[in-house]
């Protein structure tokens, strides 16, 4: 049987195309791969010697276009990125907070630490960090990504205990 060996990327239509670009450019700090102003199609990539693309812009256009109509994207549940480290999950809450960006909310999945936010057309995105850990999901805690990494960390593992182990399938798959 084929299988699935990963998620490619994302789309997202867009009503301000150059805005999104700039956002996830600028602040969040992917590369532009490959891009047609004239179709109005940008593709970027947060490691472009090995992933050509992992988020692809699209410019939202009416039924009147020449190339015909492409709607604003709705219905998108998130957007993640992986970061390297804990610092650098702090750095991006630093700079989304000093781009006034709006922030749902920091918190530790256990297996994660990460920051919920939406982008400039209110698409929630979050960036986290893996931590490593081994903690059954769906799970979340409030975090201060100010606190200390060590106490990031031990709060996170804390759950291997609280929460138990992934726990696999529970209902019949197929």
């Amino acid at each position: 049987m084929p299988e699935v060996t990963g998620l490619g990327h994302v789309g997202i239509i867009c009503d301000d195309f150059l805005r999104m670009r700039d956002f996830y450019t600028r602040v969040i700090g992917l590369t532009v791969t490959d891009e047609d102003p004239d179709r109005g199609s940008c593709f970027l990539s947060a490691d472009p010697q090995n992933e050509h693309h992992e988020l692809n812009l699209g410019e939202a256009r009416g039924p009147d276009h020449p190339m015909g109509e492409r709607l604003k994207t709705q219905g998108v549940g998130q957007v993640s990125f992986v970061v390297k480290s804990v610092d650098d999950l702090r750095e991006f809450y630093h700079r989304l907070q000093k781009e006034n960006v709006r922030i749902a909310r920091t918190i530790t999945h256990g297996i994660s630490l990460s920051i919920y936010f939406y982008d400039p057309e209110d698409n929630y995105v979050e960036l986290y960090y893996k931590t490593g850990y081994n903690v059954k999901q769906g799970f979340g805690a409030d975090v201060n990504l100010d606190d200390s990494n060590e106490e990031l960390l031990e709060f996170s593992k804390s759950f291997e205990a609280k929460q138990g182990p992934f726990q696999g399938a529970k209902l019949p798959v197929g």
